[in-house]
């Protein structure tokens, strides 16, 4: 893959989700009954940017987890020889649960992350937060809090990058060899 072009540096990044924080909290009126899931593994770094957002805007440390949403992708392969990573140390029952990823494409990952909420319990709603939809849905889904809308065709990959897994925090857009 060679990298096309970079879309985001680490200040639009912080810009966006900071945008994001604030959108949460009009849309809840507040986190009083908040959650955040960040869903393994880039949604759980842009997920503690949210969570520390919030708590500098409202004054208030909201729940965070971890979902792995291997165990219930589509995909059997994947599925049948998955143990569940996710760290979720309060229950989802009753709560607004804001799902946190790095880019929305299909769909497909975040039908699995619904499919593991609901495995835990019926929250009140289920909000979803990306950084970059990229389009291309193969299900209806769609994300609640975007930070960057980003027109792709099937042949790129938008990649995110964050700082404490990658030594970096920007998105690329990448196109593979000979497309």
């Amino acid at each position: 893959m060679e990298v096309k072009r970079s879309l985001m540096d680490e200040k639009s990044m912080k810009r966006s989700l900071a945008r994001i924080s604030h959108e949460i909290i009009e849309r809840n009126k507040g986190v009083e009954n908040l959650v955040l899931l960040g869903v393994l593994t880039r949604g759980v770094s842009l997920c503690r940017s949210i969570r520390d957002n919030l708590e500098t805007f409202e004054g208030i440390r909201v729940p965070m987890g971890t979902l792995d949403i291997t165990p219930f992708r589509d995909d059997r392969e994947q599925r049948d020889k998955a143990e569940d990573q996710s760290d979720i140390p309060f229950s989802l029952e009753g709560k607004d649960v804001v799902l946190v990823d790095d880019v929305l494409y299909t769909g497909r990952t975040l039908r699995a992350a619904l499919e593991a909420v609901f495995s835990r319990g019926r929250a009140k709603t289920i909000q979803v937060a990306v950084l970059v939809d990229r389009g291309h849905r193969e299900l209806p889904i769609r994300a609640d809090y975007v930070g960057k809308n980003i027109p792709s065709s099937h042949r790129e990959e938008v990649i995110v990058r964050v700082k404490d897994l990658d030594g970096e925090s920007r998105v690329y857009i990448t196109q593979s060899p000979g497309s």
